[in-house]
């Protein structure tokens, strides 16, 4: 069986009866739309280093560089998980640059805070709550938007899936999609090379920042 067909097959897992959009309808005319996936900030257990605490100074310059590369601003929007790390750099250099930015969360707040944020301190916290306060931000979950994880299924990789379809919800012509990685394997399903594979499956635009050349 053919990779495409492989990942199409185990898309059908994540089968979503509809799609919340998380802009009104006046909003989605938009010019360009920005869809992240990176790494987290390393845990302080992590073996080997993969995005050091040391380097996020590093990483947001990288993705602020991008951004205005592809000369982002006030007439775009911006999708992301939320994370610590990639997600959190990326939504305030969004921010930054007048655009609106739609945070889809992986579970509900409490449990993403404890997996994808406060392990890596309570500046990680603050700088969540922060995006989140922002009147252009959008927060959305799946218990109220895709009903419950059906058994079997990643939550990772559906959240990928619901992020690129939100995404492509504005017209695949629109959709630019950056990610912050070291070309390897993540630490589970659900990853940013999952990302990248279904957004190339998609033939969508990829904007690597390779951090095995950043640090």
């Amino acid at each position: 069986m053919a990779v495409k067909e492989k990942a199409a097959r185990r898309n059908e897992e994540y089968e979503m009866p509809y799609l919340a959009h998380p802009f009104a309808a006046d909003e989605r005319d938009v010019r360009r739309v920005f869809l992240f996936s990176g790494h987290m900030i390393d845990a302080p257990s992590r073996p080997v280093p993969r995005f050091p605490a040391r380097e996020q100074l590093v990483a947001a310059a990288a993705i602020a560089a991008k951004l205005d590369k592809l000369g982002g601003g006030a007439q775009d929007v911006g999708l992301c998980g939320g994370a610590c790390g990639g997600d959190l750099l990326f939504a305030e250099a969004l921010l930054a640059r007048g655009a609106r930015l739609a945070l889809l969360l992986a579970f509900d707040e409490a449990s993403f805070l404890a997996r994808s944020v406060d392990f890596a301190g309570d500046d990680w916290r603050r700088r969540f709550f922060a995006v989140k306060a922002d009147p252009r931000t959008r927060v959305m979950l799946p218990p109220d938007t895709l009903g419950p994880l059906p058994e079997g299924a990643d939550p990772y990789e559906r959240t990928n899936l619901w992020l690129l379809e939100s995404a492509l919800a504005f017209g695949p012509e629109k959709v630019e999609f950056v990610c912050l990685w070291n070309g390897g394997g993540g630490d589970g399903p659900g990853g940013t090379r999952h990302m990248i594979t279904e957004v190339t499956r998609r033939q969508g635009r990829v904007h690597w920042l390779n951090t095995n050349k950043l640090w």
